[in-house]
């Protein structure tokens, strides 16, 4: 990873932790993102719930009606422990 990328996680994450609340965090999330944006981010946190339940990656695919690409890309990433808190 790059130390721009790095310093851009660190910018945003120091933004997000500035929220104070739920009406905070979503004014700033409908200024950062688009509708389309929220909703691809709320279908990858599903994602990683149904992975969590033990549901298989076709199975997914098919409800959200996404690729098992990235299915596994939400295992991989429960894998290096990037989800912790989901």
């Amino acid at each position: 990873m790059s130390k721009a990328h790095t310093q851009n996680i660190a910018t945003l994450s120091r933004l997000f932790l500035s929220a104070r609340g739920v009406a905070s965090m979503g004014n700033l999330v409908k200024g950062l993102f688009t509708e389309n944006e929220i909703t691809e981010l709320v279908r990858r946190v599903e994602i990683v719930k149904m992975l969590k339940r033990g549901m298989p990656h076709h199975k997914i695919a098919l409800t959200l009606g996404v690729g098992v690409a990235t299915v596994t890309r939400g295992a991989r990433e429960i894998k290096m422990g990037r989800f912790k808190n989901v």
